[in-house]
C-alpha cells in the first residue's frame, strides 16, 4: 500500500535558505564521499604495486579490469538500494545501515592480510548502493513540488560530494604515500564514521521525510523479498569464499568483458521493453529516441572520464615528475584536481547556459553532450603527448595531467548535468523513475569498459603508452560525431515532444 510522506519543510530556511535537513544531507553526503573517493583513488595503486611496498603485485590489466568491475558494480547496486528504500525500509534507514556496511568495508581494507581486499570492496559495493541513491532521494524529497529552491539545493549538494572528495583525495593521498595503504583506508573509514554520527545527530532535522517506504510492500510481498535478498547475500559469501579458497578462480578481464555485454543487453531489453511495450504517444517515442542518444554518449564519456582512476592515476605515479623540491606529489592528489575545477567552475557553466538561453540560442542535449564527449577527448590528446615523453624514458611534467584533467572537468560540466536534465525531461511522466534507473546503467556499463580499456597500459611495452591514450580520444570523437549528426533528428524529437508536454499542461 501507499505511503504518504510527511509534509514538506517548504517554509524552512535555516542552513544557507533551504530546510535544515540538507545541513544533514550535505555532510552525510560530504564524509561518504570523502571515503569513497579517497579509498578508490588508491584501489589501482594498491593492486599493482609490489609485495615489498604493501601492494598485492597483480598485473595492471587485471587490477584495471578489477577496478572497472568494482566502480560498475557501485553504480548497478543503486538499482536494488533505491527499491529496498521504496518498498521496505524507507529512505532514512537505507542510508544509516548503507553507511555501517560501507564503514566496515573500509574498516576489513584497512586490514594487512590477504583475504581483506576483496571482501571490503564488496562490502563498500553494497553499502554505496544502498546509501548514494537514497541520499539523493531524501534531497528532493525536503521541498515540495512547487519549491523553486530545489535546484538551487541540489546544487549545494552537489558541492558538499566534491568537498568531500577533495578532502579524501587530500588524506587519503597524503597516507599513503607517508604511512602506507591500509593507514589511507583506515582513514577512509574514520571519515565514513564521522559521517554517520552527524547523520544520527541531526536525523530529526528530516522531519520525518524518508522514515518509511513510499510504497511498502504487503506482509507476504515483505518475506518474499527478503528471502530472495537473503539468498543473493548467501551466494554472494559462497562465492567469494570459493574465490579466496581456490575452488574457483575467475579471469577478472573476462569477466569484466561479460559483465559489460550482460549490462548492455539489460540496459537495450529494458529501454526497448518500455519503447515498445510502454503504450507511449508519438510524442513521448520520439522523446526516448532523443534519450537514447544521450544515453549513448553518457557510455561512451564515462568510458573516458573513469581512465582517473586506472590509467591516469598510474600514469601519475610512474611517468610523472612528482618532486618539487623535497616534497614529493602524492599520486592521488591529481585526481583532485577534478574536484576543485568542478567547485570553481560550475557557477560559470550554471550561469553560461542560461544566458545562451536568454539569447534563445539553445543547444539540443544531443549536441550538448556531443560538445562535452570532444573537450574530454581533447584531454587524451594531451596525454598523448605526455606518454610520448614517458616512453622516451623521460618523466613528464605534471601540468600534463594538471590539464588533462581540467579538460575533463569542462567535459564533465557540458555533459552530466545536462544528461541528467534530459533523463528528467524526456521520458514520459509514468516511467520517470525507471529511465533513471536505465540511465544509471550507463554509468556502470561505461566504468566496466574504462577499466578494461585501461588494461592497455603495458609497463613493458611503453612505446604502445601514445597509442593508447590517442585511441581513447579517437573513440570518443568517433562518439561525438555520431552524437551530433544524430542530435540532428533528435533535436526536433526534442521540440516536438516538448511542445506537446506544454500543450498538456
Amino acid at each position: 500500500m501507499a505511503t504518504e510522506q510527511p509534509n514538506s519543510t517548504q517554509l524552512d530556511t535555516s542552513f544557507f535558505g533551504h530546510p535544515k535537513g540538507l545541513m544533514t544531507l550535505f555532510f552525510t553526503e560530504m564524509w561518504e564521499r570523502m571515503s569513497y573517493y579517497g579509498m578508490r583513488a588508491l584501489l589501482v595503486l594498491f593492486m599493482t604495486a609490489s609485495i615489498q611496498e604493501e601492494g598485492l603485485a597483480i598485473t595492471v590489466a587485471s587490477a584495471t579490469a578489477i577496478y572497472g568491475l568494482y566502480t560498475g558494480a557501485v553504480y548497478f547496486m543503486g538499482l536494488p538500494g533505491g527499491w529496498i528504500a521504496d518498498r521496505l525500509i524507507g529512505s532514512q534507514k537505507a542510508v544509516w545501515y548503507g553507511g555501517i556496511v560501507i564503514m566496515c568495508g573500509h574498516i576489513v581494507l584497512a586490514i594487512p592480510a590477504s583475504w581483506s581486499f576483496y571482501i571490503g570492496l564488496i562490502l563498500v559495493v553494497l553499502g554505496t548502493g544502498l546509501l548514494k541513491p537514497n541520499v539523493g532521494i531524501l534531497v528532493g524529497q525536503l521541498y515540495a513540488a512547487d519549491d523553486q529552491r530545489r535546484d538551487a539545493g541540489y546544487t549545494i549538494y552537489y558541492m558538499g560530494i566534491n568537498i568531500g572528495s577533495l578532502i579524501g583525495y587530500t588524506i587519503c593521498g597524503w597516507l599513503q604515500v607517508n604511512a602506507g595503504y591500509h593507514y589511507a583506508f583506515g582513514a577512509a573509514a574514520i571519515g565514513m564514521a564521522i559521517g554517520l554520527l552527524q547523520y544520527r545527530a541531526t536525523i530529526n532535522k528530516l522531519n520525518g521525510v524518508g522514515a518509511v517506504p513510499l510504497l511498502k510492500l504487503s506482509e507476504s510481498g515483505q518475506k518474499k523479498s527478503w528471502g530472495v535478498i537473503v539468498a543473493f547475500l548467501l551466494g554472494l559469501a559462497a562465492i567469494t569464499f570459493c574465490m579466496m579458497t581456490g575452488l574457483l578462480t575467475i579471469n577478472p578481464v573476462t569477466l569484466a568483458q561479460y559483465v559489460a555485454i550482460a549490462i548492455t543487453l539489460v540496459f537495450l531489453a529494458y529501454y526497448a521493453g518500455v519503447y515498445i511495450f510502454g503504450n507511449l504517444s508519438p510524442d513521448e517515442k520520439r522523446a526516448l529516441g532523443a534519450l537514447f542518444v544521450v544515453c549513448l554518449a553518457s557510455i561512451f564519456f564515462w568510458s573516458g572520464f573513469e581512465q582517473a582512476g586506472s590509467s591516469l592515476n598510474l600514469f601519475g605515479r610512474d611517468y610523472t615528475e612528482r618532486m618539487i623540491g623535497t616534497f614529493e606529489i602524492p599520486p592521488a592528489w591529481f585526481q583532485s584536481a577534478n574536484s576543485f575545477f568542478i567547485i570553481t567552475l560550475s557557477p560559470f557553466f550554471a550561469a553560461l547556459w542560461v544566458n545562451l538561453g536568454k539569447r534563445m540560442i539553445t543547444p539540443s542535449y544531443g549536441i550538448k553532450c556531443a560538445i562535452g564527449l570532444v573537450i574530454m577527448a581533447s584531454g587524451f590528446i594531451v596525454m598523448f603527448f605526455a606518454a610520448q615523453v614517458a616512453a622516451s624514458g623521460l618523466k613528464a611534467a605534471p601540468y600534463f595531467l594538471v590539464a588533462t584533467y581540467f579538460l575533463h572537468t569542462v567535459g564533465e560540466l557540458c555533459l552530466s548535468p545536462v544528461a541528467l536534465a534530459a533523463v528528467s525531461k524526456l521520458s514520459p511522466k509514468r516511467f520517470a523513475g525507471q529511465m533513471m534507473g536505465v540511465f544509471v546503467l550507463t554509468y556502470s556499463i561505461g566504468n566496466v569498459t574504462a577499466g578494461l580499456l585501461a588494461g592497455g597500459l603495458d609497463p613493458d611495452n611503453l612505446s604502445d603508452m601514445p597509442n593508447l591514450f590517442m585511441g581513447i580520444g579517437q573513440i570518443t570523437i568517433a562518439a561525438a560525431l555520431v552524437a551530433g549528426l544524430l542530435s540532428i533528428k533528435s533535436g526536433k524529437w526534442e521540440k516536438l515532444a516538448e511542445k506537446a508536454s506544454f500543450n498538456k499542461d
